[in-house]
């Protein structure tokens, strides 16, 4: 009688989990002043163009975001160290990429949305370091390597670690694989101290997110908060940097009166400015009010997030977000890096033109 098959399945497979045979982040960590060891931390959030926040090393340069692979530290543990991820001073533990072989200017996503480019492999020490003095020998300034985050995100271990291309050479699977559809995630606030008081009612809140439904988009989150420029614009960051909203609009506060601060919110926190949304949306609707000329509304992107302002009554915010909806679809995917015709985005309910 033939032996039983071992079962595959439940909680003891005798499988390894898929995950673990792929690139992927073994450890994170940062640390809060130069000179100290990196302790492990949950998770850490890359910014664009600066590295870490909460890192002391973070900041604008060539080495905002250290690299080193599991690999690399399983070497110096085959020497007697007893040695682990962050040991080495490095932010990123990885596994099962040769980090040292890779070009520089390569490009590693990493997570759902951070985006690093190797800028440099290798760092000479100023000074023996303990792990040098140990044994005679660290593998950090030969194998460590350093990069710089071209787009932010949260990244924790387990995350998984994508070689994405190279400047000027995107990767084969970048460049021709088509892209599957994917939902638009909106984040909505509405900007109003009458409202937020309860001595008005909020009406531009529903009537912008029924519009984006109408889309077949997910809005995510919905806040309300007075007009306040503090207030509004470290929500904008929680929405880019925390939530990874694909749009970000705002109702209110985009107007002539002395509390609308809702564009100086949104300018103090994009990377790079989009003015042909507003200048559309004050275009396009101006025959139909001609108090449109007088907004104020701003655009612009921040990490893979579009922030828009919209106008805060609701008969206002649909006549504007009418006249720009068709080409959101395209924008996002755009600042996803995926090849996308304005009117056949690959977003799903693109909200695209009607012929």
């Amino acid at each position: 009688m033939a032996s039983p098959r071992p079962s595959i399945s439940g909680p003891h497979s005798l499988l390894p989990d898929p995950s673990s045979l792929l690139p992927h982040v073994v450890a994170v960590a940062l640390s809060k002043k130069k000179g100290s060891k990196k302790s492990p931390v949950p998770e850490i959030i890359l910014r664009k163009n600066w590295g870490i926040l909460g890192d002391a090393h973070a900041g604008p340069g060539i080495r905002q975001v250290s690299l080193l692979a599991e690999e690399s530290i399983e070497k110096m543990r085959s020497k007697g160290l007893r040695v682990g991820p962050g040991d080495f001073a490095e932010n990123i533990t990885t596994s099962r990429l040769d980090l040292p072989a890779l070009p520089l200017g390569t490009r590693l996503r990493i997570g759902r949305t951070a985006l690093v480019e190797i800028t440099q492999i290798g760092k000479k020490c100023d000074s023996p370091c303990q792990i040098y003095r140990a044994v005679g020998d660290c593998v950090m300034p030969r194998e460590g390597i350093f990069a710089v985050v071209v787009r932010g995100g949260k990244v924790s271990a387990g995350d998984a670690v994508k070689v994405a291309g190279s400047i000027g050479n995107p990767s084969p699977a970048d460049s021709s694989k088509p892209h599957p559809p994917r939902r638009v995630k909106v984040a909505i606030l509405c900007a109003s101290t009458r409202s937020f008081a309860g001595t008005q009612e909020d009406t531009s809140t529903p009537t912008l997110k029924a519009l984006a439904e109408e889309c077949g988009w997910q809005v995510a989150e919905t806040c309300l908060l007075p007009d306040d420029e503090e207030k509004i614009r470290l929500w904008l960051l929680h929405a880019c940097d925390e939530l990874h909203a694909d749009l970000v609009l705002t109702t209110g506060g985009t107007g002539l009166g002395p509390r609308d601060f809702t564009p100086e919110a949104t300018q103090a926190v994009i990377e790079r400015p989009v003015p042909g949304i507003p200048e559309a949306m004050r275009s396009l609707t101006f025959p139909l009010a001609p108090q449109a000329i007088l907004s104020r509304a701003a655009a612009g992107v921040r990490g893979s997030s579009l922030i828009i302002n919209l106008p805060g009554s609701p008969k206002a915010v649909t006549e504007c977000f009418e006249a720009v909806k068709q080409t959101l679809a395209h924008a996002v995917d755009t600042i996803h890096g995926r090849d996308s015709h304005p009117f056949t985005a690959t977003l799903q309910g693109g909200c695209e033109a009607k012929s």
